[in-house]
């Protein structure tokens, strides 16, 4: 027997206390040595804040190793999950607490956060990635960047900043319109 699939409906809303857990945006505990923060805001195609969205961060570790140990929900107050789940605030904000990526073993791809975007409106969640600076050799030869145009490639660049008192940077998602954040198309995903 073949069923036909049940037709896209949009994400959202959420029911805010369902879906986010406590230390979500915590990749790495509280005081871990070389900790960064990633913050930005999440907006909509006319620039205003979307104050639901909900947002997943995959990584890999410092050594370019993907954490495979099931439970990267569980938080053990000392391991490197690898994985944040965060919600955007009222005014579109969301922060993580990390280590910065090397890339994955094998891969011509700079190192990179993989982030999967949640929001009212989408029928589909949006994948992206964020990528640092400062890797300029690695993003250089990496695919996706060296692929864009300039002003395109800057969508996926995190901007060095010292907020939340140590090593941080910026990446604002924006939805759609002017700016508008490279969205990435993944062959074999159900979106």
């Amino acid at each position: 027997m073949t069923l036909d699939p049940s037709p896209s409906q949009t994400v959202g809303p959420f029911f805010a206390f369902g879906l986010p857990f406590e230390g979500g945006g915590d990749v790495v505990p509280p005081g871990t040595a070389g900790a960064i923060s990633l913050h930005g805001t999440v907006r909509d195609g006319a620039g205003a804040p979307v104050p639901d969205a909900l947002l997943e961060f995959w990584q890999a570790g410092p050594d370019g190793r993907v954490p495979v140990r099931a439970g990267s929900l569980a938080r053990d107050g000392r391991s490197f999950t690898g994985f944040a789940r965060v919600p955007t605030d009222r005014a579109g904000d969301y922060a993580v607490r990390t280590l910065r990526p090397a890339s994955i073993a094998g891969s011509t791809d700079a190192p990179h956060l993989a982030v999967t975007v949640f929001a009212r409106g989408l029928l589909h969640h949006l994948f992206t990635r964020v990528y640092f600076p400062n890797n300029t050799d690695a993003n250089a030869a990496d695919p996706l960047l060296s692929g864009l145009p300039e002003e395109r490639a800057a969508t996926l660049l995190a901007i060095p900043d010292g907020w939340f008192g140590g090593p941080g940077y910026r990446f604002d998602v924006r939805l759609q319109g002017p700016g508008e954040t490279v969205f990435l198309d993944l062959v074999g995903s159900d979106s």
